[in-house]
């Protein structure tokens, strides 16, 4: 194939009405979460989650915080820039272990990670398979349940056991919550994504300027949340372009070949699938880049097999996130990390649910007949 022509098919990968789709939802998710933070919406949800936890309810309800935090953000990075000090606050006072500490909150980062209706990982998962993401939530939540129930059981017992005390915070601002509160209950309704930011970037604005801040700061805010989208929108440009240029030269069509010399069953087909996405991340060091690079091998596999592509798109988004948190060098570990003054290291065994989240995606799979 000559070079124009290689040229030719990348860039109408990377022009894809997909892919368009897919950058403009990154878009409004940087400007949403930006302004979020600007107006203290983050820091609001965080006092009002840890003023009503009962001391020997401290690692629990550090754990659900994390999840209701990364739920409503979309985002572990987030959450941990947020959560990660408060716990580091609490274990300098009470001797608790503090990568046990910190690893209560990343594993609770993920949850959000994987789940939430504005994590990109979510939107690109849900884009790739082309399904909707209220049906892909409710198929994932069933699966990672369990996970969520044994991680606050072994959380509560350990709690009962120690004398924690919560740090004093701040009356949190009730005003400040609105917006996480719009976002969740349409995303429940099923309205689609773009309608949702899009109606929550506008609630945070009329927030921030309800509460007194600055609207000068909040552009600058909402500009850096963008801004902090480029890497994932360069990614999403040239894994479409690169898709595209693949299945033109039958790249493609060589694997499948390949692959099905192994696969012989629909549950064996899931497992490459999850198999792929996780040595792709391993490579990437970023699990939205894991799933933007294999998302559309993964849905043509879901056709050629049959899978369940709600449950495909829930697989892809529960192994990225667990190899993602399994990382070391990856950009969660090294912040929370860096924030404790521990090594990444030392987190990973106490990532109670990422790593039950896995057996119960691994159950999952064995289940596929």
């Amino acid at each position: 194939m000559e070079a124009k022509n290689i040229i030719r098919d990348f860039l109408r990968g990377a022009l894809d009405r997909g892919v368009l789709q897919m950058i403009l939802i990154f878009i409004l998710a940087g400007a949403f979460a930006g302004i979020a933070r600007n107006i203290g919406a983050v820091e609001a949800t965080v006092a009002a989650t840890l003023g009503i936890i009962p001391a020997s309810m401290i690692y629990a309800g550090l754990f659900i915080t994390a999840c209701l935090i990364s739920f409503s953000v979309g985002t572990s990075m987030g959450t941990i820039a947020a959560v990660v000090p408060i716990a580091c606050g609490i274990a300098q006072d009470t001797g608790d272990s503090l990568p046990y500490m910190v690893g209560i909150v990343v594993g609770g980062a993920f949850f959000g990670d994987n789940l939430s209706f504005i994590s990109d990982t979510t939107l690109a998962a849900t884009r790739a398979l082309g399904v909707k993401m209220r049906d892909k939530f409710r198929a994932n939540f069933m699966v990672v349940l369990p996970a969520v129930l044994l991680s606050l059981c072994i959380y509560v017992l350990l709690g009962l056991s120690q004398s924690s005390q919560v740090p004093p915070q701040p009356q949190a601002d009730a005003a400040k919550l609105i917006p996480y509160i719009i976002v969740i209950v349409l995303a429940l309704c099923g309205l689609g994504v773009i309608r949702i930011l899009c109606i929550g970037v506008t609630a945070c604005i009329l927030t921030g300027l309800a509460t007194g801040a600055s609207s000068a700061g909040m552009l600058g805010a909402a500009l850096d949340g963008m801004l902090g989208m480029t890497s994932v929108i360069i990614v999403a440009l040239v894994a479409g372009g690169l898709l595209n240029v693949i299945k033109s030269l039958g790249w493609f069509e060589n694997f499948v070949q390949r692959m099905e010399k192994t696969v012989s069953s629909r549950r064996g087909a899931m497992a490459s699938i999850a198999a792929l996405v996780s040595i792709t991340n391993i490579f990437t060091a970023n699990n939205t880049v894991a799933i933007l690079s294999v998302g559309g091998i993964a849905k043509d596999i879901a056709v050629r097999y049959k899978l369940n592509r709600r449950q495909t798109a829930g697989v892809l988004d529960m192994f990225s996130c667990l190899t993602q948190s399994l990382l070391p060098y990856g950009a969660q570990l090294l912040m929370a990390s860096a924030f404790a003054g521990i090594s990444a290291v030392s987190i990973i065994p106490w990532l109670f649910y990422p790593l039950l989240m896995g057996v119960c995606a691994t159950v999952s799979i064995l289940r596929i007949k």
